[in-house]
């Protein structure tokens, strides 16, 4: 019941299952982050209003909204279902009609992570184990070729991490380890229920 009210709060429908199936293997299932965990997580990780937080696999947008209203800040949404970016585009319709005008903005991108182009301006990127870690390494290179271009300081940040994700970005680039959210409650059934923050430090040059 506490999902659907926050859904209420927000002016969003986030909750219920998967719409079909992913048609691409390297795609995962839809399973929207609880809103319990949103909670714990920023409790301790801040996202400034300067920040650019962009969504990969964002589904049907609970994170990309709940990061607008609690911080401000610009967000993207990256969806490859067409059926989910309309409802991401629904719940935008209903969130700014309700929401007061606030800094930053919110957007919503119906395309396969892959194709996204690295906007200078976005510094925190959130995966939910949203597909295999060909594409994920795929992307993550996209963002380093984009802080080479435009220096700045990067924050990754995993729910229920894939070991093979966190393999990659300790061993194989300049992302370092910053912290680890164990959700109350949920770690204790599955060490995976937790989020983990990697940050890239800017380089001055």
């Amino acid at each position: 019941m506490s999902e659907k009210n926050d859904d209420s709060r927000l002016s969003i429908q986030t909750t219920g299952d998967q719409i079909g199936f992913p048609q691409h293997a390297h795609y995962h299932r839809y399973e929207p982050t609880p809103y319990e965990g949103l909670d714990q997580l920023f409790e301790s990780c801040e996202v400034g209003r300067e920040d650019g937080f962009v969504d990969v696999g964002c589904g049907k947008g609970r994170v990309a909204f709940y990061v607008h209203d609690r911080f401000g800040a610009s967000a993207t949404g990256i969806e490859m279902n067409p059926a989910f970016y309309e409802i991401c585009l629904q719940n935008k319709a209903s969130y700014t009609k309700r929401k007061k005008r606030q800094r930053g903005f919110i957007d919503f991108q119906c395309l396969m992570a892959q194709d996204y182009e690295v906007k200078k301006e976005d510094t925190v990127f959130y995966f939910f184990n949203p597909f295999s870690i060909q594409i994920f390494i795929t992307f993550v290179q996209r963002i380093l070729v984009s802080a080479e271009q435009f220096p700045r300081c990067l924050t990754i940040i995993l729910y229920y991490p894939a070991d093979d994700y966190l393999f990659y970005l300790q061993n194989e680039t300049a992302f370092e380890w910053m912290d680890e959210v164990k959700l109350s409650g949920l770690y204790e059934k599955s060490e995976h229920e937790r989020f983990v923050v990697f940050q890239k430090k800017g380089e001055i040059g």
